[in-house]
């Protein structure tokens, strides 16, 4: 399992009964999270005292029950990155603190690099992976469907500096627009994508991630050559293991381009119980890994196909 352990802004203080304590700067949140199974005391005294919680509905869905005065919006600091955070519906306040050690990731993977490259982030969400490249030197083409979630990445990329950089914001579908990129023959050195689990197209389509990784994986095949260098997958379902998505990477990229390919658990170290909580999955393919060989490929015993 791959962890960041530079976080100082944010905390994951304990987690038991289905649920996470966590510190986001100052502000103390609890949130649902399913792969917490287990049900050991809170004994910690801010099981007590947040300033908002989470509560599902026996319906589904939920909503925050704010016990103190919470901003509407506050920022915290990953490094040089800063980003906006909101106690927004589904549980979420805009920023996934375990994907620090990708965001990681691209950063030296770019840094390492003796051209400029060029991203493409899809599902990119509120491009918290887009600043870091941003940051590495690089430029982004960050696309996501959700207009909301765009101009949220905006300003996330004006509160740490790199709003004037080399970037283009995108609001479309992600598989409408690496088709057309394909048409237009247009090439990136590093693709990194974050595809939901599931979801519903504007026409009422299905989107099951188990069915469509595949298709969306060789799709996006159609925009690396032999000098491209990375291609990362982030999955929260729970269905695909990373094992799973490297055999795909393996089979469609590595197989096309040659290099190595990775897949681990991404996760957070839990301070009551100095435990590490699962949060998701990565697999990587890499191109001339003597190049790209960071963190990821340290950790983990990348498969040669």
């Amino acid at each position: 399992m791959r962890v960041s352990g530079d976080w100082e802004e944010y905390e994951l203080i304990d987690c038991s009964g289905g649920e996470r304590l966590e510190r986001w700067g100052n502000i103390i949140l609890i949130r649902p999270d399913p792969q917490v199974i287990w049900q050991t005391q809170k004994k910690h005294p801010l099981w007590s005292a947040p300033h908002a919680r989470y509560k599902r509905s026996p319906q589904g869905g939920g909503a925050w029950e704010h016990y103190k005065k919470i901003p509407d919006a506050w920022s915290i600091l990953y490094k040089d990155l800063n980003f906006n955070l909101k106690t927004m519906g589904f549980k979420h306040t805009g920023v996934f603190p375990e994907q620090a050690v990708n965001w990681d990731l691209l950063a030296s993977t770019i840094k390492s690099s003796s051209r400029r490259l060029k991203v493409l982030n899809l599902f990119a969400y509120t491009g918290a992976a887009t600043l870091a490249c941003l940051k590495a030197g690089a430029s982004v083409v960050h696309v996501d469907a959700a207009k909301g979630m765009v101009n949220w990445a905006k300003e996330n990329a004006v509160c740490s500096d790199v709003a004037e950089m080399q970037v283009r914001w995108i609001v479309d579908d992600c598989i409408k627009f690496v088709q057309r990129e394909i048409r237009r023959g247009s090439v990136y050195d590093i693709i990194l994508m974050d595809p939901p689990s599931y979801g519903r197209g504007p026409g009422g389509e299905v989107w099951k991630l188990e069915e469509e990784i595949y298709p969306l994986i060789e799709l996006c095949t159609g925009l690396l050559n032999e000098n491209s260098l990375m291609l990362m997958v982030n999955s929260y379902t729970t269905g695909l293991s990373p094992s799973t998505v490297q055999y795909i990477l393996g089979a469609l990229v590595a197989k096309k381009i040659g290099g190595t390919v990775s897949g681990d658990e991404i996760g957070l170290p839990v301070t009551a119980s100095g435990l590490i909580l699962p949060c998701g999955a990565t697999s990587v393919w890499y191109n001339r890994v003597d190049q790209t060989e960071t963190s990821a490929a340290k950790t983990t015993t990348p498969i040669k196909l």
